[in-house]
């Protein structure tokens, strides 16, 4: 077939715009409950369990080395997977991912504690972690691309939220699990087998949303691609050759996004258990609470960023996140539910208004026949310096300086870091998306249709 073959013309239609918006929400949301039930049981079972020790500290921070590895292995999914999916395409990338992930999640919930089987058990643990890791590393930017390339440039911001709200839908499925599995056990039982439900139920999860993605069509933007055989052959090449400063704002825009949610949705278990001796009950309640608003505050924040600059969006988030830590945390510490309700909430609120443009943000810096492994790259390794290593840094500052004001910095600092990434990056062109559908002949929803 010549380079000029005739590419399919007509626009996508709704139903596959929406298809394309649910596979993307359930995938993402499949996934992140797998990752968020680790982290729960990070934070409230696993030291005890597989990393038993005297010291409550010790076994604490081993539990979360386990949660970094989640996050160390994130690159090489995104390498791995990013490649693949700007030359194999979007669609057969995601259903390995998702494979991926759910198998590994599944097995966790089977795995044999320290009790049973000694130092063996940590290590299982920690290699089905990194796989875990490995095919989230892999989903997001593909997920991203999934809704986004279906729909129109202009309303890129909602569409592309639809993989954003995969984390806190994930999260709130997981912590309602939890949260019900601990509720009608003892402590006892939920510590010998409660926790494992939660894990297993991963398997009714993945059926599910492989059910979803294998009957979809693979993307306009990738099918044009391929029609004009204008597939990338060394994409990760490409990005660290030509699209360099694009790869490094990219990164740096997720620092502070990743340190707020890894504080208030895993961190704060931890903090209110150990150092305030509250029921764990009450962070999961606040976890809830605050993971059903930004189901609906996401995509919103997503639709703002269409509506205003996405930038502008994103800092407001941004500056936000650089105060509250100050204010949440005198809020917490006095010990009541409606207060530490509204610090997680409100912390969650200032994560939405940056976490919604996000996906639409980082995706635009890359061009079309990059973006997958652009986007992946960035998802990746912006994980392993702001979410990997967040939970640790929690713990090791609070002890060392046995105050939250080095937790509140330690935002700070993440924040100067995310505004210096927004800086650097650029703001939608919609001229390069109508050079892109003029050049293969597809084109885009309220683009290239006269009245659209």
């Amino acid at each position: 077939m010549s380079d000029n073959a005739a590419v399919p013309t007509a626009a996508p239609d709704r139903r596959a715009l929406v298809r394309a918006f649910l596979a993307s929400l359930s995938g993402t949301s499949l996934e992140w409950y797998d990752f968020a039930v680790y982290n729960a049981a990070a934070a409230l079972v696993f030291g005890p369990l597989f990393f038993p020790s005297e010291d409550p500290l010790s076994g604490t921070l081993l539990a979360f080395s386990t949660y970094a590895v989640g996050y160390v292995s994130r690159p090489l999914g995104g390498f791995v997977f990013g490649r693949l999916g700007d030359v194999l395409g979007r669609k057969r990338v995601l259903v390995i991912t998702l494979l991926i992930t759910g198998i590994a999640t599944l097995l966790i919930g089977l795995l044999p504690t320290y009790g049973s089987v000694g130092a063996t058990a940590g290590v299982l643990l920690v290699l089905l972690r990194f796989a875990q890791g490995v095919g989230l590393g892999g989903e997001w930017g593909g997920a991203v691309l999934l809704s986004s390339e279906f729909g129109n440039p202009k309303q890129r911001g909602f569409w592309a939220s639809a993989a954003q709200v995969g984390p806190p839908a994930g999260n709130l499925l997981a912590n309602g699990v939890l949260a019900l599995v601990s509720g009608v056990l003892t402590n006892e039982q939920f510590l010998s087998w409660g926790w494992r439900v939660a894990f297993l139920l991963s398997a009714l999860l993945v059926v599910f949303g492989l059910w979803i993605r294998v009957r979809l069509e693979e993307t306009p933007v990738f099918r044009a691609l391929s029609e004009h055989h204008d597939r990338p052959t060394a994409p990760i090449r490409e990005v660290w050759t030509t699209q360099r400063r694009e790869l490094v704002a990219s990164v740096l825009s997720r620092v502070a996004p990743d340190v707020l949610y890894a504080l208030f949705t895993v961190f704060v278990l931890t903090y209110i258990t150990q150092e305030l001796g509250l029921p764990r009950g009450w962070g999961v309640t606040a976890v809830l609470i605050a993971s059903g608003l930004q189901v609906v505050l996401i995509p919103l924040a997503g639709a703002l960023s269409d509506r205003f600059n996405r930038r502008g969006v994103y800092l407001v988030g941004v500056i936000g996140t650089a105060v509250w830590p100050f204010l949440a945390f005198p809020l917490i510490n006095t010990k009541s539910l409606p207060l530490l309700v509204l610090g997680v909430v409100v912390g969650l609120v200032l994560h939405s208004l940056m976490y919604g443009p996000q996906a639409a943000f980082i995706s635009e810096q890359f061009t079309p026949r990059l973006r997958y492994t652009g986007s992946s790259l960035a998802y990746t390794l912006a994980g392993v310096i702001g979410g990997a290593v967040a939970p640790l840094l929690f713990t090791l500052l609070l002890a060392e300086f046995d105050s939250w004001v080095g937790l509140a910095c330690y935002l700070l600092v993440a924040s100067v870091v995310t505004a210096v990434g927004l800086a650097l990056g650029k703001d939608r062109s919609q001229a390069e998306d109508e050079e892109f559908h003029a050049l293969h002949g597809t084109p885009a929803l309220g683009i290239s249709e006269p009245g659209a």
